[in-house]
């Protein structure tokens, strides 16, 4: 039998907090998985809490650490596993699956309810991540979110429900694979995309939702902070009112990347009418399509390609690439 050494990086979230005497759930001083022992036959733990920190506090900063961590393990380790809030699980793995180029496994897994809540997931999510992070077949497959006996690709996984436990579905690509007791059972392989080191996540980049009678002045408001970039979710396959897209040829003017992406659940972004705030012409004034990401995945990715100091022709090119 083949022993797989697996490290497991905690970093806090639901799947390491407990609920107090009046159902309100809280984190501890540390995190109770650092002393979970799973009985797996063919897999050799190295476990480490990296931050012990609500998914809402992570940031750029933490994904980055953890990226780092993850640089150094492949020579030693033959897969990883992170366990992590919900809230933000998706954009931190979508930040590494964007910045690291590494065939080993690398699966991201939480939990929607806490340690000693009735009906706890936590457990088994963390028992299936180590499964999948130890099968040779989930190698050279980008960063994996498991969770409630599914398989995700970070690219196009999303947090559906507040509080569900199948909360994670993927709209475009649909799930990539699941457990059964007995297997691993993987559906599609994903295309080659291009991944990009960084190395400074300081970038400003907002992410602002489009209304009905949206206007210009806080995109000229954001001009006038210093913004780096900013991502607009869109209406429909990304269009404007006709006073936002004014309001966005003066971010352009300014020399700030505008990004679209849908505010639609489902679906891709791209240009189809061709009128004042039409997707045609914002595409004509400059605006960059990111076709099949949301809005906060949208906002890392533009972070990544502006820390790469990419021209407007390749920022267009990283963006708009599934």
């Amino acid at each position: 039998m083949t022993i797989k050494k697996i490290l497991v990086l905690h970093t806090g979230g639901t799947i390491s907090m407990h609920e107090d005497q009046d159902g309100d759930v809280e984190t501890g001083l540390d995190n109770p998985l650092i002393d979970v022992k799973m009985a797996l036959p063919n897999v050799d733990l190295t476990v480490e809490s990296i931050f012990n920190l609500p998914s809402e506090h992570i940031g750029p900063e933490h994904m980055l650490q953890l990226q780092r961590r993850i640089l150094t393990a492949g020579n030693v380790f033959d897969g990883v596993v992170i366990t992590h809030g919900t809230d933000t699980l998706e954009e931190t793995s979508f930040f590494l699956d964007s910045t690291l180029s590494v065939d080993f496994p690398i699966v991201m897994t939480g939990a929607m309810r806490s340690s000693n809540e009735l009906g706890s997931d936590g457990l088994y999510n963390y028992h299936s991540a180590l499964r999948v992070a130890s099968n040779e077949n989930s190698r050279n497959r980008g960063v994996l979110v498991v969770m409630n006996d599914e398989i995700h690709a970070a690219r196009f996984v999303t947090k559906t429900h507040t509080t569900n436990v199948a909360t994670f579905g993927s709209p475009i690509s649909g799930t990539m694979g699941l457990l059964t007791k007995r297997q691993i059972i993987f559906f599609y392989d994903l295309p080659k995309r291009r991944v990009l080191s960084v190395t400074h996540v300081q970038k400003s980049i907002p992410v602002l939702k489009a209304y009905a009678g949206m206007d210009g002045q806080l995109l000229e408001l954001l001009a006038a902070a210093n913004i780096d970039g900013i991502v607009i979710e869109a209406l429909g396959a990304g269009n404007l009112s006709k006073e936002a897209a004014i309001g966005v040829r003066y971010l352009l003017s300014r020399n700030i990347p505008v990004v679209i992406v849908s505010r639609s659940f489902n679906g891709v972004a791209e240009p189809v009418y061709d009128y004042l705030g039409g997707g045609v012409q914002l595409e004509r004034d400059g605006v960059i399509f990111a076709t099949s990401i949301n809005g906060q995945k949208a906002r890392l990715k533009l972070l990544i390609g502006l820390d790469n100091q990419l021209n407007n022709h390749d920022l267009h090119d990283y963006l708009h690439q599934f």
